[in-house]
């Protein structure tokens, strides 16, 4: 049996008539980089000190949005040495030589339980999120951190605790100590998990959500927080599920608006289940979840350009390994569907067809919201076997960037050299947004999508680059 599955937590033919098939359309490709690249501009450059803004990835509140990604430490397949960069923003985008890199010292985090040995000062990306929690224009880092084992309620697990390394002008600091977050009764014995932020009730002020991890509720934690860590208010209404939690995005903007709630059942490999909770301004979060059909890949965005906030649920082409589920329904495989925010009903259309000489049972990956030409209608940015395929009304384009034929001394085979996915944002301020594609030479990035290295900021869909890095560039020496 595969393990656990987790969905990452980060938009041409006819009209994309429900279920019609679709020509190739066009294509972008952009050229293999040759083995010094792509490169990152200069040696390292301190950002400069912001006076706030209201956009939860604008780190050092300069008005430009900044890129966190994830950095390894020493290379090498099973090193677990890790830290968190931020490339920052600026007015011609994002400016690699401009970063900072955050290992656990750097964020005044306690250190993790006896039962993970991971190296010290070691910080991992898929444990922080980032969210403007006081309302002081600064965004600030919120990293669960796994304590000791503990039981409730008949669950023994590590005590897992987010917590809030507060922002500032230069980014966070460890001035003093990381403030835990203030939970709930029901849930402070053993933490929460999976935790998201949104703004759940549109009020313009940053949100946190989470599954009690002793399966008693969903958390939802209203902001604005304190300094001590404790929320304006708490639900514990909403069902605790097996699984994981994607929110719709921040307005970067600042513009106040209900972000709704994705709950993903757990999943060994197949597509499983999902339940939507509305978000609606002025209130809690729906009290009854909308279920939707299953599909391990999601997105939020405005696909129909109507002003309303949709929703992508879809195959993201994983399989589970045991005998007789190696394929899905008809009405799942191959498929993703768009759930209007008008409460229409769903849309569905066929994904790009996977060669057969590249699929694996772990599938190509997820999907991302983009809007690359700013019309105001967001296109879905898939995942595939051969690099990306931006859905965006009535067009298919393909998007690619390749790593090199060989890194390190080691030859990459070619159905493992193409980019994925990672996320999309105008970061130069120009209406557009730019994507974000990544790529490694490590066989989990081939086979799982993680451990990326190197790094494109595209033009939108075309073959250029806003900017590249490696972040091998960026890793401190090992500790």
């Amino acid at each position: 049996m595969k393990p656990r599955i987790a969905v990452v937590t980060l938009a041409v033919c006819t009209a994309l008539a429900p279920l019609a098939g679709c020509g190739s359309g066009t294509s972008a490709r952009g050229s293999s980089p040759s083995p010094g690249e792509p490169s990152t501009a200069g040696a390292s450059r301190t950002p400069a000190p912001g006076k706030g803004s209201e956009d939860p990835d604008d780190i050092n509140g300069d008005g430009h949005r900044d890129l966190v990604v994830p950095i390894i430490v020493g290379g090498g397949e099973g090193a677990t040495d890790e830290r968190v960069g931020v490339v920052y923003g600026s007015a011609k985008g994002l400016d690699p030589s401009t970063r900072t890199v955050y290992g656990r010292d750097d964020l005044g985090l306690p250190a993790p339980g006896r039962q993970l040995q991971s190296p010290k000062g070691s910080l991992s990306a898929t444990d922080l999120t980032t969210a403007d929690l006081d309302g002081d224009g600064f965004p600030d880092f919120v990293t669960t951190v796994q304590g000791a084992m503990t039981s409730d309620n008949n669950v023994t697990a590590p005590r897992t605790l987010p917590y809030i390394t507060w922002g500032g002008p230069g980014g966070p600091t460890a001035k003093t100590a990381a403030t835990p977050v203030q939970l709930s009764q029901s849930a402070t014995k053993l933490g929460v998990e999976s935790v998201v932020r949104g703004d759940f009730d549109g009020d313009g002020h940053h949100d946190l959500a989470g599954f009690a991890y002793n399966q008693s509720s969903l958390v939802v934690m209203y902001g604005p927080f304190s300094r001590s860590g404790t929320p304006a208010r708490t639900d514990t209404s909403l069902p605790w599920s097996d699984g994981d939690l994607t929110a719709d995005a921040i307005d970067p903007s600042g513009t106040p608006r209900a972000t709704s709630l994705l709950m993903h059942a757990v999943s060994d490999g197949e597509q499983s289940g999902n339940t939507l909770y509305t978000a609606r301004k002025g209130a809690q979060l729906s009290a009854h979840g909308q279920d939707l059909r299953s599909g391990n890949a999601h997105a939020f965005g405005d696909f129909d350009g109507d002003g309303r906030r949709d929703v992508a649920v879809g195959d993201d082409g994983s399989r589970n390994d045991e005998p007789g589920y190696e394929t899905e329904s008809t009405d799942v495989d191959g498929s993703l569907a768009v759930y209007p925010g008008a409460g229409d009903s769903p849309v569905t259309y066929r994904l790009p067809e996977a060669p057969k000489s590249a699929r694996t049972q772990y599938g190509p990956g997820g999907y991302v919201s983009a809007d690359p030409d700013g019309d105001g209608r967001d296109g879905i940015l898939i995942a595939t076997y051969e690099g990306a395929t931006l859905i965006d009304g009535t067009r298919r384009t393909t998007v690619l960037r390749e790593g090199p034929a060989a890194e390190d001394g080691t030859k990459i085979p070619a159905k493992w050299r193409h980019a994925r996915p990672a996320g999309a944002a105008d970061f130069d301020g120009n209406g557009t947004d730019e994507l974000v594609l990544n790529w490694g030479a490590d066989a989990k990035f081939g086979t799982y999508g993680e451990r990326p290295t190197r790094w494109w900021i595209t033009a939108g869909t075309t073959p250029a680059n806003k900017a590249t890095f490696t972040t091998t560039d960026f890793a401190p020496r090992s500790s």
